[in-house]
């Protein structure tokens, strides 16, 4: 899988073609699970991959996701445990899956808030301090999409914000610009293509004084939990996290994640983890 071009060629696919997932496709997505977990965290993300053929269109409407998701055959479930930290990991370890399943011509989409929870959770088989933040369908897109789709974002590179709204350096207020990055350009150019919640982007990173990369979480409260324990954002972060990681080992970059590294504060802006880049 070459990262970078995986990660521009994904975007959210909602209208599905009627072929199916070849078996040995699915059994590589299994294998994807077992190697992708746990997370820089610790946590290990419990995957599942639910096949819909047996279930009745009546019952597929009780889902929640009919009318926004069209001819989905296959759904990648991941549950991981209510803990500090959990569903970053989940949202680290579940978009290498996503990545991959582009890789082998699948299109995905990351449903969070657009579905019913209970439905889905008795196919997982939830344990009790389990949580299902997100599903996602995959399947071969559909040739042409629907109308409502067409006007939906859905590219990876479509309406994100530019550079200097994202990346810092250690003043959290100078923009870093892209020759400042030097080697990590790409990697902080992954970080800006990578999908979140409503588009929102939380991340910001800020390069500091040692070289290394500060990854933050510039949080909207009210939306991040209004759905309870659930922090869509967290899982964004886990996303810009695994974007990040994969493009630096592509190009041979060295560092890791340290989400243990004492932090330097800012205002309104919450250290998540820190790219160090004297670590291999």
């Amino acid at each position: 899988m070459n990262v970078m071009e995986t990660i521009q060629k994904r975007y959210s696919v909602r209208t599905y073609a009627p072929q199916k997932v070849e078996e040995n496709i699915k059994k590589k997505l299994r294998q994807f699970f077992t190697e992708y977990s746990p997370g820089p965290l610790g946590a290990a993300v419990r995957f599942k991959l639910l096949e819909l053929g047996t279930v009745s269109p009546r019952e597929l409407r009780s889902f929640g996701t009919y009318g926004m998701i069209r001819g989905a055959g296959l759904y990648i479930l991941a549950a991981v445990e209510d803990a500090a930290g959990s569903q970053l990991d989940l949202g680290y370890c579940l978009e290498k899956v996503v990545l991959e399943a582009t890789a082998l011509g699948l299109g995905t989409c990351w449903l969070g808030g657009t579905f019913r929870r209970s439905r889905f959770a008795r196919w997982m088989e939830l344990a009790g301090d389990e949580l299902l933040p997100v599903i996602i369908p995959v399947g071969y897109p559909a040739e042409k999409k629907r109308l409502s789709e067409a006007i939906l974002p859905s590219g990876s590179t479509g309406r994100r914000k530019p550079w200097p709204e994202l990346f810092f350096t250690g003043d959290a207020k100078t923009p870093l610009s892209e020759e400042e990055a030097g080697p990590y350009r790409s990697a902080l150019e992954a970080v800006r293509l990578a999908p979140s919640a409503l588009n929102g982007q939380p991340w910001r990173i800020i390069k500091d004084g040692e070289g290394c990369y500060r990854l933050y979480l510039k949080e909207n409260r009210l939306y991040n939990r209004t759905l309870g324990k659930l922090r869509l954002q967290h899982i964004d972060m886990g996303i810009a996290m695994a974007h990040f990681e994969l493009v630096a080992r592509e190009q041979a970059l060295p560092g890791r994640w340290d989400p243990h590294a004492p932090a330097l504060p800012h205002s309104g802006l919450e250290q998540v983890a820190l790219w160090d880049t004297g670590s291999s």
